[in-house]
């Protein structure tokens, strides 16, 4: 799968302030850059360094008054669809050093309050099975409802509200995870037929072995997603902090599939 990635950013931000961006789509072994150009205007050098457990990038920019960044990218994933129901446990104590951070809990996933509930929900099921019932359960329990949360909405609130927009299910689901003993990450990323179309994020579990993807929200097939930052919840992984205030102006984010775009007479 190829997917052309287009990015748009167009802030003001107030008098001067960091800004630190997590938009470049990550050089992975399941996941190509066949073309990649980031454009951020400013007055000021920018600095790139690795992102989290060195995927992807970050990079520092100085803005004062009007921002705007410009990314564009050709990504070809090749990454098979696995059957997580089948795969075994892992042992904690067998688990490697990457991974244990992520059984912790974080400030948006308060995994220790959630022990009960998936031993009593999820009773008998460990490894992929638990995995792949935690997902279920995410996805059909909470209604996707755009603006029904805010920069501040934590895995309880939604647990208890049963709403949110895919941070929220990503949330969600890397906290019962983590509550059920497997490692779970949050991940933002680029995914063809995301509605409203935007910056996406979906939860990452060790199982096997490996990381493996899962979009609780259903909107984005394992082999569509293209990782662009990986973390404990949304404060490692956000597209854009701002170190101030800024004004939004405008924000565009659109992927496509290639092979779709040529079939239909070009990528528009």
């Amino acid at each position: 799968m190829r997917l052309s990635i287009d990015v748009l950013l167009d802030y003001f931000v107030d008098d001067s302030a960091e800004v630190l961006l997590q938009i470049e789509a990550a050089a992975m072994a399941d996941q190509r850059l066949e073309q990649q150009d980031l454009r951020v205007y400013c007055d000021n050098p920018l600095r790139a360094m690795s992102g989290e457990e060195g995927i992807g990038q970050r990079t520092w920019a100085r803005a004062s008054g009007s921002f705007q960044a410009e990314y564009r990218a050709v990504v070809a994933i090749d990454r098979a669809p696995v059957d997580l129901s089948s795969l075994p446990p892992t042992a904690m104590a067998e688990l490697p050093a990457e991974a244990i951070p992520y059984l912790l809990p974080s400030r948006y996933c308060e995994s220790d309050h959630f022990e009960g509930f998936v031993q009593s929900e999820f009773a008998g099921l460990e490894g992929g099975a638990l995995a792949s019932a935690i997902g279920d359960w995410v996805r059909e329990n909470l209604t996707y409802a755009s603006g029904s949360s805010s920069g501040v909405t934590t895995a309880m609130m939604t647990f208890a509200d049963r709403r949110g927009v895919c941070r929220d299910y990503a949330h969600l689901l890397v906290t019962l995870a983590r509550a059920g003993g497997i490692p779970a990450r949050c991940v933002s990323a680029y995914a063809p037929g995301v509605d409203p179309p935007d910056f996406h994020a979906v939860a990452e579990l060790w199982l096997a072995g490996g990381w493996h993807l899962i979009d609780a929200t259903g909107m984005a097939k394992c082999g569509e997603i293209a990782r662009v930052a990986v973390g404990r919840d949304a404060t490692d992984i956000a597209f854009m902090t701002v170190f101030g205030t800024a004004t939004m102006y405008r924000q565009v984010v659109k992927v496509t599939r290639l092979d779709d775009a040529v079939r239909n007479g070009g990528v528009g």
